[in-house]
């Protein structure tokens, strides 16, 4: 086995985790990691499991959640207080991880659909991801940042990341729910699998 440095540490020629100081950054789209839990089922998960998986919680700089508030018109139905407690709720929950920190945009109404179905657009998500990214990047405060999102749109944070030396790695669902050249870009990469999802259940 080849004695390297990886998001998890330094590995020995053992094969064991040695002791060295990379600290990770874990930056989560919400939205994209909610369509892949859809995709089995919708399963509830517990989210430090997810963060050990992913970086061992003594490398784990901070994981950031990027996500929005559910809709509300100017007159709320009881529908739309539910899901508005419920997601408060939720990231409330988050919030009290250690390191762990929830960052919101906002969810704007756009019309509807061709089948008269409501149309959503998030807004501010992408760009709070790619500013963080790019804030820690040039602080040079973690040696390695952990996407789990799909989206080509974070191309070039992560050319930043590497051009700063930092190690990249991306953790995404199955085939074609991710851009290619975004997996093709980044140094390591980790698959959510149905295996992977029922160690993080409760």
């Amino acid at each position: 086995m080849i004695r390297g440095k990886t998001c998890r540490g330094v590995l020995g020629p053992g094969g064991s985790w040695e002791e060295d100081f990379v600290k990770t950054a874990v930056f989560i789209d919400g939205a994209y990691l909610s369509s892949i839990l859809k995709m089995f089922g919708s399963p509830r998960i517990r989210y430090e499991k997810l963060l050990n998986w992913i970086v061992p919680q003594e490398r784990l700089f901070r994981a950031y959640y990027y996500d929005c508030l559910p809709y509300q018109s100017a007159t709320p139905t009881e529908e739309e207080r539910d899901l508005m407690s419920g997601k408060q709720r939720f990231f409330n929950s988050l919030n009290a991880i250690p390191r762990f920190k929830v960052q919101l945009g906002r969810l704007v109404y756009r019309g509807t659909d061709d089948k008269g179905g409501p149309v959503f657009v998030q807004k501010g998500v992408d760009l709070r991801m790619g500013l963080d990214i790019a804030n820690l990047t040039s602080r040079n405060v973690v040696q390695c940042i952990a996407l789990v999102t799909g989206d080509s749109d974070f191309i070039p944070a992560v050319e930043m990341a590497q051009n700063q030396a930092l190690i990249t790695q991306l953790i995404h669902g199955p085939q074609n729910t991710y851009h290619s050249e975004l997996w093709n870009l980044v140094d390591e990469r980790m698959e959510i699998t149905e295996e992977v999802i029922r160690k993080l259940m409760y």
